[in-house]
């Protein structure tokens, strides 16, 4: 499109009970820029208190998806994500409840394995001692208790004192043998659960055993059963992880789509929050494409019952954007290829509504000067499998980079065009000499080598006459870019009723006749020189040159005057003879430095011709000098890497600064505001 798409001004008012409905169809579908003096409304209680609930949803999913090691979770809603329900917040319940089981689970068991190495360590370390039994009840760990206990009570102990202690049989049969020394146990806990085993070995009726004078150590039985203990604690661990992974491969896909839909209900709530608003209704509104305002307007009444009202406007009926109070955002509406260069266009600014859309003139220019200046068929056919690597066929893991594949298609084929002219391939310059011949052969009948001859040293008669004419060629691209600018500009300026600038002002009518006549004179007087002809000045070009000069100095007070407004010289005579003669200056000094900046395009045309011959001849020298094939491949790899990583980025930011300087700055004197709608997902495709 020429100019960007038609937009309409939408004020919807809608039912409170209504409202999320909306406000889920709006996200969901991204069709509209809410207005500049945008929500202004503060939240109500009920809304904060809602926001703050959903809020703590979100964190309850985010910690759920912690625990279950879930990385994946998204930032922003999925494509099929809706505001939760109660079905949603049953459902995060049931797998919080089985987290938290299971946490707390896991938690005893790793306060009981913790307990057990303590004990079991402090064991280990007086098992050797020869030291009496009876001091060992001084250990600042363990607590130790010998005596007999009713084999059938042995059961009802170990429930009550759960993972507080550890009961030891300490006879040969557990049963209690002949009977006469049945019942024997150890029992040990902490210093902190002394209290807790003596209380519960006192309602159980146990009966101290007195140690025998002499007894040292630590029984075997003990530390067989703390081993045990401790053996039995990390299976129970390693099942709790397996319970886990389980958990986590049962609720992977709700837990993503819960808090797909929290992440809704949480932008949702946010916009609610600041809608203007009374207790029963809401007030939207917002800039709609005009294209498509007729759809949504009737899916809102579809989806509300008819329980919505609808005004519109377009732009030029409101007051606010008559006066320049509020700008209209911009949308641009393009193929695949032009698409691809918005973002060159939006990082310096967006158009002015209802002005010239540029973005098709940048994609074919930046396309055309990176070509140019990296001209190389098998450097730009990396670039190609590159810009096709981040498409979206491409391999998921590089969809961050999608925003670049058109550009790197198309500066690809570009280079690979320039490089066939120019001979090269990976700065070989061998490999299109056949098939150059050949058709520069049955075309012209007179083949040669390579059709554009950049280095005139690279064949046998060049002269540096044909690389004098690859700069002129360079220079009347950046003259028809220059000009494209300044056309787009009076378009813009007529169209936005600015008619002293487009018929006065530097970039205007005046301001480019005298850069084009200038231009005129130029290309005349070049074909006089290669003609031997001398250069002749009329006096009609006195004319063309001083009649804009004029229109330039006295342009503002001509118009004052034609307007009828006055004093014609509005800050006197002085001043305005002052402004006039920096305005002739500086038009004259922009449009030299304009022109003569793109000599900078011929010269990394050459630089780059160099980079590669120097890299191509010095694997040929290796090669011939002995060094083998591996080697000469190793450094013809290397520098045609060195040459698309960072001639590429050089070359790239060139081709940017060109467009900014000479091509933007000819009409971008104000910026729009991009259309960015209200949207649940940014990342599209």
């Amino acid at each position: 499109m020429i100019k960007p798409r038609k937009m309409k001004r939408i004020e919807l008012s809608i039912l409170a009970r209504d409202i999320n409905m909306v406000i889920e169809y709006l996200g969901r579908n991204a069709v509209m820029h809410f207005a500049e003096e945008g929500p202004g409304a503060s939240p109500s209680r009920e809304d904060e208190e809602a926001a703050r609930a959903v809020r703590e949803k979100l964190e309850k999913v985010r910690a759920l998806a912690a625990a279950l090691a879930i990385k994946d979770l998204p930032d922003e809603p999925g494509e099929n994500a809706a505001l939760p329900g109660e079905a949603e917040d049953a459902l995060l319940g049931v797998i919080a409840a089985a987290v938290d089981a299971l946490g707390e689970e896991e938690t005893a068991r790793t306060q009981e394995k913790r307990r057990v190495e303590e004990a079991l360590g402090e064991a280990r370390a007086f098992a050797g001692l020869n030291a009496p039994f009876s001091d060992l009840d001084q250990l600042s760990y363990l607590t130790l208790r010998v005596g007999r206990l009713d084999p059938k009570l042995r059961p009802e102990l170990r429930e009550r004192l759960a993972d507080r202690a550890v009961i030891i049989p300490l006879d040969a049969d557990s049963t209690g043998g002949d009977g006469r020394d049945g019942g024997r146990i150890l029992a040990a806990a902490s210093r902190k659960g002394r209290f807790a085993l003596d209380s519960e070995l006192k309602k159980l009726q146990f009966t101290p055993i007195a140690i025998p004078e002499g007894f040292k150590g630590i029984p075997r039985e003990l530390l067989a059963g703390l081993e045990a203990r401790l053996k039995e604690a990390e299976e129970g661990i390693a099942a709790i992880a397996r319970k886990k992974a389980a958990l986590s491969g049962q609720y992977h896909d709700s837990i993503v789509r819960l808090c797909g839909s929290y992440l809704i209900s949480e932008m949702a709530g946010s916009l609610r929050g600041r809608l203007r608003a009374t207790k029963s209704v809401y007030f939207i509104d917002g800039w709609v494409p005009a294209a498509q305002a007729p759809r949504m307007v009737e899916e809102l009444e579809r989806l509300t019952a008819n329980r919505v009202a609808v005004r519109a406007y377009d732009p030029e009926e409101l007051d606010e954007v008559r006066k320049g109070a509020e700008k209209v955002p911009v949308s641009l509406e393009h193929g695949g290829f032009v698409k691809g260069f918005e973002g060159v266009v939006f990082s310096y600014g967006a158009p002015l509504y209802g002005t010239i859309d540029p973005t098709p003139l940048v994609a074919f220019f930046f396309t055309l000067l990176f070509g140019i200046m990296f001209g190389d068929s098998g450097q730009g056919l990396v670039l190609l499998l590159l810009g096709i690597l981040t498409s979206a066929r491409g391999p998921k893991r590089l969809a961050g980079l999608r925003v670049y594949s058109t550009p790197l298609i198309a500066v690809g084929i570009s280079s690979i065009v320039m490089g066939f002219l120019t001979g090269e391939f990976f700065t070989s310059e061998e490999l299109f000499v056949a098939p150059t011949r050949a058709i520069t052969g049955a075309l012209t009948g007179h083949p040669v080598d390579r059709i554009l001859t950049i280095m005139p040293l690279a064949e046998k008669g060049g002269t540096v006459g044909k690389l004098f004419y690859f700069f002129g060629f360079t220079i009347g691209v950046g003259v028809i870019l220059n000009s494209c600018g300044l056309i787009v500009n009076i378009i813009n300026l007529f169209t936005l009723k600015k008619y002293d600038k487009a018929l006065f002002s530097k970039t205007g009518i005046a301001g480019s006749a005298l850069f084009w006549y200038a231009i005129y004179l130029a290309v005349r007087s070049i074909v006089s020189l290669v003609g031997g002809k001398a250069i002749r000045v009329h006096w009609f070009d006195m004319i063309g040159l001083l009649a804009p000069i004029a229109l330039v100095f006295f342009g503002p007070a001509l118009w004052r005057l034609a307007s009828g407004k006055r004093p014609v010289f509005e800050e006197g005579l002085l001043v305005f003879v002052m402004e006039g003669f920096v305005e002739v200056l500086e038009t004259a000094s922009t449009y030299i430095s304009n022109t003569v900046s793109f000599l900078r395009v011929g010269a990394f045309a050459l630089s780059h011709g160099v980079l590669a011959f120097i890299v191509f001849m010095f694997t040929e020298r290796v090669h011939q000098s002995g060094g083998g094939p591996l080697f000469a491949g190793l450094i013809l790899v290397f520098g045609n890497a060195v040459i698309i990583v960072l001639e590429g980025m050089i070359v790239a930011i060139q081709v940017v600064r060109l467009q900014y300087y000479e091509f933007f700055s000819k009409f971008f004197t104000e910026t729009g505001v991009q259309f960015v709608p209200f949207a649940f997902r940014r990342k599209r495709g």
